[in-house]
């Protein structure tokens, strides 16, 4: 029985383009939880999730009421449950009754002096035209960026230093629980300076992506599987020598080559999850979990890999 950590992405639970409704996170709830139920009988589980497009809207809505506007780690902390139990719900449908499935509010600890605070990349919300966007962040704001062919609010992403949340995660997966836990990144916090002991909120979101890849090197995981909207990791995405890598070693591959918005952390998360446990990182599309973690699909890294070898 292999512990294994999936990193559901926010396009996993409400695809690009898709109006952010219930009714469709719900159902993407249902798609990840029938690529999910399959791991449960074999192996220990623990499911974390983005929140980008959640945690927007939840913003977006906030300024609809007069008076102060709730911070970005009131809004994660939202989003955790929010998801948490779509999640907890619709994969409670397919496995045994007496499997018990917990989601678990996960707060992280982030550095005031991350330089990611200097330069915001962590796309949240819903996407605009350039000309809506930059008249949206003329009127409130925002720092906004091209994600793709659509434009979206940047917010910073500091890097995770430490899980609050260890022990009950470690507890329940003793117990045999699935556990759903760091959504969005978690929720993420710091000690306040000149303070003893005191946590206090962040106007942040932690990347997903590594702060699962903490999760799963802490709770000792065998396997680390970013679950995305892209099957595989791509050398030359977009250009007629686009190639599919099947397995590369954490040395082989570097995270500047993707998307910083996108690939690049999972691709970073990947590769020192692997560098440093000898566990194996998955980088795949949701439907193809299962096969990707025999090998048979996505990209794997792992030490005993070399050079990158190909998808034929």
């Amino acid at each position: 029985m292999a512990r294994i950590v999936v990193a559901l992405g926010g396009n996993a639970l409400l695809r690009r383009g898709e109006k952010l409704t219930a009714s469709n996170q719900r159902r993407n709830a249902q798609i990840a939880a029938e690529a999910l139920a399959p791991l449960v009988a074999d192996h220990e589980l623990v499911i974390t999730h983005g929140n980008g497009p959640q945690v927007g809207l939840l913003a977006l809505q906030e300024e609809a009421y007069p008076g102060e506007d709730a911070p970005l780690d009131v809004l994660g902390a939202e989003t955790e449950g929010m998801i948490g139990y779509m999640i907890e719900q619709e994969l409670g449908n397919l496995v045994p009754l007496e499997k018990p499935i917990a989601t678990i509010l996960t707060m992280v600890e982030v550095s005031a002096d991350d330089p990611a605070f200097k330069d915001p990349t962590k796309f949240i919300g819903k996407v605009y035209d350039e000309a809506q966007a930059k008249q949206e962040a003329a009127a409130k704001g925002w720092t906004v960026k091209a994600d793709g062919k659509f434009w979206r609010r940047v917010v910073p992403s500091p890097s995770p230093l430490r899980i609050f949340e260890l022990q009950p995660i470690r507890w329940l997966l003793e117990k045999g629980a699935v556990v759903i836990a760091a959504g969005g990144g978690g929720i993420p916090t710091m000690y306040k300076p000149g303070a003893t002991r005191q946590l206090i909120g962040v106007e942040c979101v932690v990347d997903k992506d590594r702060a699962s890849a903490l999760l799963a090197r802490e709770i000792g995981a065998d396997v680390f599987v970013c679950a995305t909207d892209a099957d595989a990791v791509y050398l030359g995405w977009g250009t007629p020598e686009q190639r599919a890598i099947r397995t590369v070693s954490p040395d082989e591959i570097d995270p500047r080559a993707f998307p910083a918005g996108s690939m690049g952390p999972k691709v970073e998360a990947a590769q020192e999850f692997a560098r440093l446990t000898g566990g194996k990182a998955v980088i795949c599309a949701l439907a193809d979990v299962g096969a990707a973690i025999r090998g048979e699909k996505g990209t794997t890294i792992w030490r005993e890999a070399g050079a990158a070898e190909f998808h034929a």
